[in-house]
């Protein structure tokens, strides 16, 4: 980097100037105070942590994407965050340890060695919920409602939601005694809906021709609601198992859709993002504006029991800095005044009162050009009959 080069960034890494900031600030306040309004309670993990903590769970998956380094102090291998699930996982399992459902909320920036599907940035400002300690349809749908719900609060518009339940593949590959690297195999062409490959791969395995059949039609089922009827029809064989997944996605999109009248469902039983930690139901959320999506999700349960409690776990993340790019919502800032650089009494005065009043007030500094609109300010100060009154600026 040459001397007149020193102002660049490091590529997917940016800085906020004061209006984004503002609106990012106005924005976190909003999803914090509406997470608490539903009893989600904030919780704040370190961004450095020991890398065996960093990829427990969800974390394994993102192995490449967490910068590592060794701790001086101890000589272990640490590593920046680049998701906040496991730690919040550890903190719900070996600090709180509660009996009851537990709900916590988190934001901060994480750290990738590598962009993902959320954008470009390699440093998203990552804001989630998690709910702990309950396994059942009701959690499934609460932490679906609230990620909807978060998307109101930002003002994004136009979501599409697309559902699947990874216990639906996870059975079928149980009961056909799929070896680890057909298992694999399988998975990466359901996530391309390769139809032709996955029949092949299928027909050359010695498995149960209807397991065989049922597994071929889960890259079929993708489409509206009524997909659901479609595939409890077609997959009526396949075993208790598929069926209690089937119902309980069934049911978490019926309670959702009750909650969220107009919402566009996209139901798709290939839909294993996650698979290798994911253990239910599990969405993506997308606007039409973008290829990729933008809050994911999905249930965990057992992830902490590597941190000695394992709970049924579910939750949802996204990155407030899409979420603000995304929003519909206009920012509207309080209204600056420039008071002038005189040491007054009665003048601190009204500067202390305007302040309290909502107005961002900055004090002209000695020798300073009253430059207003260079430095935003629509109103002044000035000393009229005796007092220090607002005078609109003239263009």
């Amino acid at each position: 980097m040459t001397s007149n080069e020193h102002w660049l960034l490091p590529q997917g890494i940016e800085e906020a100037l004061p209006e984004q900031a503002a609106r990012l600030e106005c924005l976190r306040r909003n999803l914090l105070d509406l997470y608490a309004s539903w009893g989600y309670e904030m919780v704040v993990p370190p961004f450095i942590d020991h890398i065996e903590s960093l990829l427990t769970g969800t974390g394994r998956d993102l192995d490449l994407q967490t910068f590592k380094f060794v701790d001086q102090l101890s000589g272990r291998t640490l590593g920046i965050r680049a998701d906040m699930t496991p730690q919040v996982a550890r903190i719900d399992a070996h600090q709180l340890k509660n009996e009851v459902p537990t709900r916590l909320c988190y934001i901060g920036t994480v750290l990738r060695t590598r962009s993902d599907s959320f954008g470009s940035s390699r440093s998203p400002l990552q804001v989630g919920a998690e709910l702990y300690g309950h396994a059942g349809v009701e959690s499934d749908a609460e932490i679906l409602d609230l990620m909807l719900k978060t998307f109101d609060v930002a003002g994004v518009n136009d979501i599409y939601l697309d559902v699947g339940n990874v216990d639906i593949f996870r059975c079928l590959a149980n009961s056909a005694g799929l070896e680890n690297d057909d298992e694999t195999r399988l998975f990466e062409l359901l996530q391309q809906k390769a139809v032709t490959e996955i029949t092949q791969l299928v027909s050359g395995l010695s498995i149960d021709k209807n397991i065989a059949k049922h597994i071929i039609q889960l890259s079929t089922f993708n489409g509206d609601v009524s997909t659901l009827e479609t595939a409890r029809k077609q997959l009526s064989k396949a075993g208790d198992c598929v069926l209690s997944a089937l119902s309980h996605l069934e049911a978490v999109v019926t309670k959702v859709l009750k909650q969220n009248k107009n919402l566009n469902v996209n139901i798709d039983l290939a839909e294993l993002h996650g698979y290798h930690y994911h253990t239910g139901v599990v969405f993506g959320a997308f606007v039409p504006q973008l290829g990729q999506e933008i809050a994911r999700g999905g249930r965990y349960d057992d992830i902490g029991e590597v941190f000695g409690r394992a709970r049924a776990a579910t939750g949802f993340s996204t990155d407030l800095k899409q979420l603000a790019d995304l929003s519909s919502c206009e920012m509207h800032p309080p209204v600056r005044v420039l008071a002038p650089a005189i040491d007054d009494d009665t003048l601190q005065a009204k500067i202390d009162t305007l302040r309290a009043e909502g107005y961002s007030v900055c004090k002209a500094l000695p020798g300073q050009v009253e430059d207003y609109a260079a430095m935003n300010c629509t109103q002044k100060l000035e000393q009229i009959n005796g007092q220090w009154q607002l005078a609109v600026i003239e263009s």
